[in-house]
């Protein structure tokens, strides 16, 4: 655990601070990295007592605990009952940062098209993709949806595929992954004119009952994903396919400014506690900063920042090629020369990319201060209950 604890110290390079001062700042995190040494800036102690004020667990069910209201603090934004509920900015923004995030905003709804267009700003689609827009699988910054039938569209829904991976330059403690030769590590199921694409994801529903303690019989569905119509070929014979939905946007800022320091003082690979729980952080090596660092975005923490996550998502969900993820293909691989081949949107204006540093800051900036509605009900009795039956659950 040592060597873990050593490499995620590097991972929390910059955070976003959402302070009660009213401003959203990006600010150095707690851990500061130099050329000579990793070195540790610690919490001073009123700080530290703040946060063990605010975070102790309650003994007293019969009323709601002071900040419960507001789940991001100064950052919880009123409760809207709208299909906008998601998409307000932190409550704590600036007027300035207000601006930034309306501009972010307008990226991440933006529709991509096919190179080359008369609109120079928006073409360099694909050419294999899932969607035409980051809220087209995250709907209304909430989250996405699998198919119902098999003519349902699975725009918000895909296939994530990998084989697995050598032991060559591993990073301690994790389970490396390699690409699938003909797929890449994610399927993409749209393409540009003249592209084929990588597959349809196809479902089988199986029904199944379930006895519930009063006598009733619950009905539920599992479902069987699979590739079905492959562009490319078979896929590998080791190939490990996992059906990935959009999660909801809102919160992601305040999970990248929790200090590396506090979720690795919560994991418990051997289930030394024995409560069952036998969590594992996810060490990554960032494209961004060259170091590993701790996951912390995606499905499977795979990110360790918002910034790499965004790119990540422009290059695979979209086939926007930007400065983490410069391949103009996107996710084309070399067996596919036709996607390979088709024309590119990259341009001088965005630093020879499809988008570039600004527009992948900026909708970096917007992933990051989507604002917490506030928790309602808190003092229902039965919220209460339920919060009661939560703790002594452990």
């Amino acid at each position: 655990m040592r060597d873990l604890r050593v490499l995620a110290f590097k991972s929390m390079i910059f955070a976003t601070v959402l302070g009660a001062c009213g401003a959203t700042v990006l600010a150095s995190s707690d851990f500061a990295l130099d050329d000579r040494h990793l070195s540790v800036v610690p919490r001073t102690p009123a700080e530290q007592a703040r946060i063990d004020a605010v975070t102790k667990a309650t003994s007293d069910f019969s009323q709601p605990e002071r900040f419960e209201p507001l789940p991001a603090g100064a950052a919880t934004v009123r409760v809207r009952r709208s299909r906008d509920a998601f998409s307000d900015p932190s409550g704590n923004i600036s007027f300035e940062g207000e601006l930034d995030f309306k501009v972010g905003n307008g990226l991440f709804r933006k529709l991509w098209v096919a190179a080359p267009a008369s609109t120079r700003a928006s073409d360099g689609l694909g050419p294999v993709y899932n969607a035409r827009s980051c809220q087209r699988c995250h709907l209304k910054d909430g989250r996405g949806h699998p198919p119902e039938t098999a003519q349902d569209n699975a725009i918000s829904m895909f296939l994530r595929i990998s084989i697995p991976g050598g032991d060559a330059g591993v990073i301690d403690g994790t389970h490396p992954t390699l690409p699938d030769p003909n797929y890449g590590r994610q399927m993409q199921d749209f393409a540009v004119p003249g592209v084929a694409s990588e597959y349809r994801l196809g479902v089988t529903w199986e029904e199944i009952e379930i006895p519930l303690s009063d006598g009733e019989v619950a009905q539920l569905r599992r479902p069987a994903w699979r590739a079905t119509d492959l562009g490319y070929g078979p896929l590998h014979a080791e190939a490990m396919l996992s059906p990935r939905i959009a999660p909801q946007m809102i919160g992601l800022g305040l999970l990248e400014a929790i200090p590396a320091a506090d979720i690795l003082a919560n994991a418990d690979p051997d289930d030394a506690d024995g409560d069952g729980i036998s969590g594992r952080p996810n060490i990554v090596m960032s494209r961004e900063h060259g170091v590993p660092m701790l996951g912390r975005f995606g499905l499977k923490a795979g990110s360790p920042t918002l910034r790499e996550q965004s790119a990540s998502a422009f290059a695979g969900d979209i086939g926007i090629s930007n400065p983490l993820f410069p391949d103009n293909a996107g996710e084309c691989m070399a067996a596919q020369s036709r996607c390979q081949d088709a024309p590119d949107g990259a341009h001088a204006d965005e630093d020879g990319f499809e988008v570039g540093n600004v527009g992948l800051d900026l909708v970096t900036f917007y992933s990051r201060n989507l604002g917490v509605p506030a928790r309602r009900a808190v003092d229902d009795p039965a919220v209460l209950r339920g919060k009661e039956m939560f703790y002594q659950s452990g």
